[in-house]
């Protein structure tokens, strides 16, 4: 297959099969490969929010001691490319269709032997461990697409550290109506032996993850508060000090906007310290230099001036309420136009609820998804607010008009679903002095 027929082929597979988690699928295609995913130490990150951030700071960090590093994201903003690079350069068109042929040629082998087709996402975490093996990458920074027990990606078998991230309410059709039972799908990813951090102020979340590590014999690196205090917020990035039973340090830097991401940051802190307690050799300088340099696409990310236009994948209740602690940390002096489309299958109503009172100006729009939300709900959930509201399905208008309504010096603030954001940052990159 070319790159076209890969896409071809992966598309036609969601429309077969959509998600069925699982690891029997998966296992045997591992193993018809090979099992290339058992070449080279892990990092594996799972979570509900912040996944995607510790992936990307952690990468930084192994790059900056040196280290050939593989990193595995999901979902991805514009292509398939982005979700599997090796320091942080993306697969090529060449590369992702020579490995999407190969594992298409195994699916068929395996199919011989009675195992079901796997989904798309088995197929491209398959794709991604060929291409690191290939690559002979020391690390992989592998993150969980969703949950962690019955993920792809929990096919490996003894990682150098299971991160879990900020745990909340999300994908309850798959994992659970309830903490404990999401903690308990996440805690999947804890190994025999191996370290797990964890931070959460839930007494569920630490209870469910605690008996898991106990019952695995893994070490527990638990932390109820960060102890992180920022010295210095804005756009430009945030420094900040962390004291805390594991860590101690002052003046950190990075570059990464949110509120949030000082909990991020000290987790990622924790994982390094647990890896370097069980032999690894991350420097203070290389972890402090990796967390200044580490970027996330399209999260927390200025793309415009004039006025400034922000991208936020914040596309769940929890999400929404970090963005919007960070709007009135950022922009406090600024009024807010929001153009934001939400998927149907969200707490919708919850997130508007959240979000909307920061806004002088909303624009509705519908992410180029089945699971959208559709616009014509808007006018029975905004009555309430005192906010100016405009209905544009058409994304590319929506926003034109966003930038249109928004003087120069405020800013536009965009959020609610990922496809959204993937396809504004490719209507940021098409203006005239955007992604800057």
């Amino acid at each position: 297959m070319n790159y076209t027929e890969s896409l071809e082929y992966l598309n036609k597979l969601y429309g077969m099969l959509g998600y069925d988690l699982g690891l029997g699928r998966v296992e045997a295609l591992m193993k018809s490969m090979g099992n290339p995913q058992d070449k080279a130490k892990i990092v594996h990150v799972a979570g509900t929010n912040g996944k995607g951030s510790i992936c990307s700071m952690m990468t930084s960090i192994l790059i900056a001691s040196g280290y050939k590093v593989g990193t595995y994201t999901s979902p991805h903003l514009e292509k398939y490319n982005e979700r599997i690079t090796v320091n942080n350069k993306q697969i090529s068109e060449e590369d992702f269709a020579k490995h999407m042929t190969l594992v298409k040629n195994k699916c068929a082998e395996i199919a011989n032997e009675g195992v079901s087709q796997p989904t798309v996402f088995e197929v491209v975490t398959a794709a991604a461990f060929n291409y690191f093996a290939e690559k002979q990458v020391d690390y992989i920074v592998l993150e969980v697409g969703m949950g962690g027990r019955c993920d792809a990606t929990n096919v490996i078998k003894k990682p150098e550290v299971s991160v879990i991230a900020s745990i909340s309410m999300d994908h309850m059709e798959y994992l659970g109506d309830t903490l404990a039972k999401i903690a308990y799908e996440k805690g999947g990813i804890v190994k025999e032996n191996c370290p797990t951090v964890l931070i959460s102020e839930n007494k569920e979340v630490y209870d469910t993850i605690k008996q898991i590590c106990k019952q695995k014999n893994s070490k527990l690196y638990y932390l109820s508060e960060t102890g992180a205090k920022a010295v210095k917020q804005d756009i430009a990035g945030t420094v900040f000090d962390v004291k805390n039973e594991y860590l101690d340090y002052k003046n950190i830097k990075i570059s990464l906007l949110g509120e949030y991401q000082l909990m991020n940051a000290t987790e990622t802190l924790l994982a390094c310290k647990a890896m370097n307690d069980n032999g690894a050799k991350l420097s203070e300088k290389a972890v402090f230099d990796g967390l200044a340099d580490a970027k996330w696409k399209g999260r927390m990310e200025i793309v415009e001036k004039e006025p400034f236009v922000l991208l936020d994948g914040a596309h769940n209740i929890d999400g929404i309420t970090m963005l919007s602690k960070s709007l009135k940390k950022y922009f406090s002096d600024k009024q807010i136009t929001l153009l934001i489309g939400i998927l149907g299958d969200k707490e919708y109503k919850k997130m508007l609820e959240v979000i909307i009172p920061l806004a002088s100006k909303v624009v509705f729009t519908e992410p180029h998804s089945n699971r959208k939300w559709h616009v014509e709900a808007v006018e029975g959930l905004v009555k309430k607010y005192d906010v100016e509201v405009h209905i544009e399905k058409d994304i590319s208008k929506a926003y034109t008009l966003a930038k249109s309504i928004t003087d120069k010096k405020n800013v536009v603030v965009c959020a609610g679903s990922l496809y959204l954001i993937g396809e504004l940052y490719k209507l940021a990159r098409a203006s005239e002095g955007g992604i800057i």
